[in-house]
């Protein structure tokens, strides 16, 4: 088994008792439904940060959409439609 720490939170009491309702509908423990959750999000911000690093490392290299690149990508999209 993994090793685990605890963390104290304060919710508000909507946000409690929604955590509660889910973790009884899934008869799992709430913290199993936070640690889930709080995983789920980490993965999904921390792809986002990684994203927005690469972009802006592009973007400091000059490495742009041409004009052309830009209306041809448009056009595509709205030709899709």
């Amino acid at each position: 088994m993994a090793a685990t720490s605890t963390l104290t939170v304060r919710l508000p009491a909507e946000l409690k008792a929604k955590l509660e309702s889910l973790a009884a509908t899934m008869d799992r423990p709430a913290s199993w439904v936070v640690e889930k959750a709080v995983a789920e999000y980490l993965d999904v911000r921390n792809w986002q940060a990684a994203a927005i690093r690469a972009a802006l490392a592009q973007a400091e290299a000059g490495d742009f959409a041409s004009d052309t690149e830009v209306r041809a990508a448009f056009a595509k999209l709205i030709d899709a439609r």
